[in-house]
């Protein structure tokens, strides 16, 4: 586990070389992206949560992520990392629970993200992270996510000097490294990557800068959050909709071979 823990941390050493996540929800999707050639697998909150019945938005329980990171971790022989929203506690005690049951399911390195939480809270939660994952001996990589752009957080002309701040915040709390969804024109993600002392995570999506050009950029790490899941199930809507109205059957013309599929288990 320290070695997977050491290499992933190494998969955020060269920017020109971005380490690009397809994120996960479950055992056949991690072991599609592994198949794939993915040197890491980071899970995705929303594609887990869908995956038992609840909502996004820190409504999953504990017990279900730890669960789920359990099984994917047990399925793929690369680092995983798990996006644990706010930390599925309601303070920084809490928190550290969270990241002893994800360590002890074979996570090597977690998502937390601010949100609706006060930065003083996410301050506290990282330095929570840090405690459990020093007791544990294992040098887990904690990103710090701060929703400043992706939720509106303060005024349009204060968003960047807001995001910077926060980033050095959770920075000196012990973070590795600072993710900001929500942001894509080339000036911010540039400025960013100067003025964060560590590697910087966006999120990328159709329409989005190419991964070349975030490279370009500086960016040491490229997610896709629940884009995956959310395309995987456009199809089984599509797939329906078409057997329902029209009863037939072209949408399921570029599934995966089900021998192809089976032999990854």
């Amino acid at each position: 586990m320290i070695e997977h823990a050491a290499a992933f941390h190494a998969l955020h050493a060269d920017p020109s070389r971005p380490l690009l996540l397809a994120n996960v929800w479950d055992v056949a999707s991690a072991r599609i992206v592994e198949e794939a050639g993915a040197p890491a697998v980071a899970t995705t909150s929303a594609g887990v949560a869908w995956a038992v019945g609840r909502a996004d938005g820190n409504a999953l329980q504990r017990a279900d992520a730890v669960a789920a990171v359990s099984r994917i971790t047990g399925a793929v022989s690369v680092p995983v990392t798990v996006d644990v929203e706010a930390g599925y506690a309601a303070g920084a005690d809490g928190v550290e629970r969270t990241v002893d049951a994800m360590l002890e399911a074979g996570a090597v390195g977690i998502n937390i993200e601010d949100g609706a939480l006060h930065p003083d809270e996410l301050v506290d939660r990282i330095s929570a992270a840090r405690r459990a994952a020093l007791r544990a001996g294992v040098p887990l990589f904690v990103n710090a996510r701060t929703d400043v752009y992706l939720g509106g957080l303060t005024a349009p002309e204060n968003l960047l000097a807001e995001t910077l701040e926060r980033a050095h915040r959770y920075l000196d709390a012990g973070a590795d490294g600072v993710f900001v969804p929500g942001v894509g024109d080339r000036q911010t993600i540039a400025t960013l990557v100067e003025a964060v002392a560590s590697p910087l995570n966006v999120m990328a999506g159709p329409g989005g800068l190419s991964v070349a050009e975030l490279s370009r950029l500086g960016v040491a790490r490229v997610s896709v959050g629940s884009s995956v899941a959310q395309a995987a199930y456009a199809v089984a809507r599509r797939a329906a909709a078409e057997l329902f109205d029209a009863g037939t059957y072209e949408s399921l013309a570029r599934g995966l071979d089900y021998g192809e599929l089976n032999s990854l288990f």
